[in-house]
């Protein structure tokens, strides 16, 4: 396992994150038992972040993560969320994250959590996430609930502007660093080097397009990305490898991401997660994947308030 410095604490993150969300049923039913012991497996192979969220199965995937930690809080790195609580369900007052938090240790069978992070905060205005929920969570750091604050979303250049007004530990950015994305670049790795703020990056393998999975009903992604699946599959299938693990190996190759946080609920999950850190892409392969993804390269799809979506230039 390689492990990065993340940002201005003197916390080691293994390059490999542990998504919790899978826990929770949130893609397809995991039982309790196969997901404690990925979790072991993960930790066993030393991986050292999980990152979780009262969302996530609807506070399911906490319940379960808490189970599969006792007796192993001491050995891990762990991050949980603030203000979304279901598909359409975002709370971002102050009097819902003081409570979202001890609801969360209680879930989580800790007194304090590593990390404690606004969740997907292009769903409110800039002005509660200023005015309201960042005075909040810095209250919750200050009474050593957390010793790290930080904050989460899809869209990049919302991320780097909230970032530019607030003193942050983290930032998770998810689909915009992955064999198709590239826009985390552009705007939250240079701002990441100026302020020192740990970045981390999530969906390596963009909801299943950059994987062998049947890709689900409910993607987001513009018809013209999901299209091209079976290209990047026929392309791997000559080379003798796996889309997903030249996917997992891309992503983790980035020198300025502390870590690439992938859902897990399974020991095939893990293992083969875990396999990739050793994987070496075949040095030709990816001019041949780029040649099929530059028609679709950074086409992306929207969430939260229309004004939070900061159009590129």
């Amino acid at each position: 396992m390689e492990y990065r410095k993340l940002g201005k604490t003197n916390e080691q993150i293994s390059v490999l994150g542990f998504g919790a969300s899978p826990l929770g049923n949130v893609f397809d039913v995991c039982e309790e038992k196969v997901g404690v012991n990925t979790v072991h497996y993960a930790i066993d192979h030393g991986v050292n972040f999980f990152d979780v969220s009262p969302f996530y199965g609807i506070t399911l995937a906490e319940t379960r993560l808490g189970k599969a930690l006792v007796g192993k809080r001491k050995d891990i790195f762990l991050a949980t969320k603030c203000g979304r609580y279901d598909l359409r369900v975002f709370d971002f007052s102050t009097k819902r994250i003081m409570a979202s938090i001890d609801e969360s240790l209680r879930r989580l069978k800790t007194d304090y959590v590593d990390l404690f992070q606004l969740h997907d905060i292009e769903f409110v205005t800039k002005e509660q996430i200023l005015n309201e929920a960042m005075p909040a969570i810095e209250k919750i750091k200050a009474a050593g609930k957390t010793r790290f604050i930080g904050i989460s979303g899809l869209p990049v250049r919302y991320l780097a502007e909230i970032a530019r007004q607030v003193e942050l530990d983290t930032i998770l950015s998810w689909a915009h660093y992955n064999l198709l994305q590239d826009e985390i670049n552009n705007d939250l790795v240079p701002l990441s080097k100026e302020k020192n703020f740990g970045l981390m990056n999530a969906a390596p393998l963009m909801q299943r397009v950059l994987s062998d999975a049947p890709l689900p009903e409910w993607h987001n992604a513009p018809k013209e990305m999901l299209a091209i699946q079976p290209a990047l599959l026929e392309i791997c299938k000559k080379y003798g490898v796996r889309l997903s693990d030249v996917a997992m190996r891309y992503a983790m190759d980035h020198p300025h991401i502390t870590t690439t946080i992938v859902g897990m609920n399974s020991m095939s999950n893990i293992q083969q997660n875990v396999a990739s850190l050793d994987f070496k892409i075949p040095p030709e392969i990816l001019d041949e994947l780029n040649t099929v993804i530059a028609p679709v390269k950074n086409l992306m799809w929207y969430e939260g308030k229309p004004e939070n979506n900061i159009p590129r230039p």
